[in-house]
């Protein structure tokens, strides 16, 4: 039986004791966040918690292992992935649709992406903006520091329970969608029956338990987006999630919303079974680029065939195999009742409205947002708040009603070749050095505890850091030319440019350099392994380095120089 948890706290010398609870212990609250802490860990959340997580745990790891199953099948075969001929019934049977989403979820034209919750002050700014959602992110955007898992839940709370001063009430507020962590991330600072918790068990557990139900009450959620799901069986498994869910919170049955983000190439092709698994739970499929570019070198990586070129110079949605996927997912979800999302715009428009570099950011965002809206998407991200209300505009300007559920894409036929065709192109110099400093500055800022940083007039994330230290570690293994010179891309060349990179950023770096040196090593190490990390963030997040670096307050990232206040 669980007992009430109660922590002794020594002002003094901020001792902090373990909870313990029967099949549970809980690490001590980072220092700062004792309301917080609990508040969100209580007696009954606890419980809940214990018995989420103790459900459904097996499953998790079963889910984890088909995936390492499904990769050595590809590998010890040399197949491609298709579709799958055990559904082809689902795919045929023209009658099935998802339930309708509710109101508040039928017109979601622009987003505000990348939102790591722990950032109050952006969170608030969100909340006041014009936007129709907050893509509210434990994920990509976000760092699972304890500290920042913590602070960011309580600031849901916040915001679902009106506790933030003149921010709107919950049902006028932009609309909430929680994105919890990935089924690869696990929680370090929970352990349910001798194991660690999975992050994603951890974060839906907690915002579902203390939010759940005033979300449904305010008729505003709780609505969700699931990460790098990799085929039906995962959808499965969140379903039943959802469902038990339910049942334990006395929601009735259909209350909770999800967005699946199809990231994975392998997912592409089963993206009207993920859409039947969740059907009374379905809100919709999002497609964006980088994560799901990154997948082809996951699964596919030491096949001189899938070699991708230059993501700055080759790859664009505009390329055939990601026109594909995108125009398949508008279809799929379309044909099935269910709202298409497409993915976020990174850049940053400059201070000065009137200046020519302004102009030019917004005209790129601009020509990349109108091909996804005439591709029939139903809405889309930004990151900077500023590029909100241009973009509705350009939305409204282009499309009628709160969404284009009635653009069903029949023209559109898309083949596995389709799916699977690679850009030409190479390598350019300049390519290789963007993507060594996007992967050693993400490192860098997740060693300072935040999951993003802008570079050079953009955001950069998990999606993109794992995109470039993918193309990395390929071009390494495959010993690409450079376009520009002839130089075989290996190890030493990567070694003497991020020698270059340090020294570039050395003036700014100020009491943190050991760290960005700390950031480049292990960066070196990830894009030499034999065998292709999964995903850079499991990389990190088992790492001591990581581990270690985790204080119990905040800490400050080396991008002050390129951080703008306003965002």
């Amino acid at each position: 039986m669980l007992i009430h948890p109660s922590y002794k706290y020594n002002y003094k010398y901020y001792k902090l004791e373990y909870l313990s609870v029967s099949g549970m212990e809980l690490c001590p609250s980072p220092l700062g966040l004792e309301k917080e802490y609990a508040t969100l860990f209580t007696t009954d959340s606890l419980h809940f918690l214990h018995e989420l997580i103790s459900t459904f745990d097996e499953e998790v790891d079963e889910i984890l292992q088909l995936r390492v199953s499904k990769k050595a099948q590809l590998d010890l075969t040399g197949d491609l992935p298709s579709f799958l001929e055990s559904t082809t019934h689902i795919r045929r049977d023209p009658d099935w649709k998802v339930l309708p989403v509710p109101s508040r979820l039928q017109k979601r034209h622009v987003d505000i992406g990348d939102l790591a919750p722990c950032d109050t002050e952006r969170f608030i700014k969100a909340l006041l903006s014009p936007a129709q959602g907050i893509q509210v992110d434990f994920d990509d955007g976000n760092c699972p520091t304890y500290y920042n898992q913590i602070k960011g839940i309580y600031n849901v709370f916040k915001a679902v329970h009106n506790l933030f001063p003149n921010v709107p009430h919950i049902s006028q507020a932009p609309v909430l969608m929680l994105r919890p962590r990935a089924w690869n991330m696990v929680e370090h600072n929970m352990m349910v029956e001798g194991k660690e918790a999975p992050g994603p068990l951890f974060d839906f557990g907690l915002l579902m338990f203390h939010c759940g139900k005033a979300l449904f009450e305010q008729k505003s959620g709780p609505f969700f987006y699931l990460s790098k799901v990799e085929g039906y069986m995962e959808a499965r498994l969140w379903n039943k999630i959802f469902v038990w869910t339910q049942q334990k919170l006395g929601l009735p049955l259909g209350s909770i919303k999800a967005t699946v983000l199809i990231e994975n190439v392998l997912a592409a092709f089963e993206m009207e079974e993920i859409l039947y698994e969740l059907q009374e739970h379905s809100a919709g499929l999002n497609c964006g680029i980088w994560d799901y570019s990154a997948s082809f070198v996951n699964k596919f990586g030491h096949r001189p065939a899938f070699l991708l070129p230059d993501r700055h110079k080759y790859v664009n949605m505009e390329k055939h195999f990601l026109r594909s996927y995108m125009d398949l997912l508008v279809k799929t979800c379309h044909r099935r009742g269910a709202l298409a999302t497409g993915g976020m715009a990174a850049l940053l428009l400059p201070e000065d409205p009137l200046s020519d570099a302004y102009r030019r950011v917004l005209a790129s965002v601009t020509r990349l947002k109108l091909l996804e809206i005439t591709a029939g998407v139903d809405g889309f991200m930004v990151y900077d708040l500023n590029l909100v209300e241009p973009m509705q505009k350009l939305f409204k300007g282009h499309s009628e009603g709160d969404n284009q559920l009635d653009q069903l894409r029949n023209d559109v036929t898309v083949f596995p070749e389709d799916l699977l065709s690679m850009p030409s192109g190479g390598v350019m110099l300049n390519g290789l050095k963007y993507n060594i400093a996007v992967g050693v500055l993400f490192i860098n800022a997740w060693l300072s505890g935040k999951g993003h940083f802008f570079y050079k007039g953009q955001v950069e994330d998990s999606a993109t850091a794992e995109i470039s230290r993918s193309q990395v570690w390929q071009w390494v293994r495959h010993q690409t030319r450079l376009e520009d010179d002839g130089r075989v891309v290996s190890r030493q060349l990567v070694t003497d440019l991020i020698k270059e990179l340090i020294m570039d950023l050395s003036p700014h770096c100020g009491s943190v350099r050991q760290r960005l040196h700390t950031a480049a090593k292990m960066f070196q190490e990830v894009i030499a392994k034999r065998h292709f990390p999964d995903f850079i963030t499991t990389y990190l997040n088992q790492d001591h380095t990581f581990l270690s670096s985790q204080n119990t307050e905040p800490l400050q990232a080396l991008d002050k120089d390129l951080r703008r206040s306003k965002l």
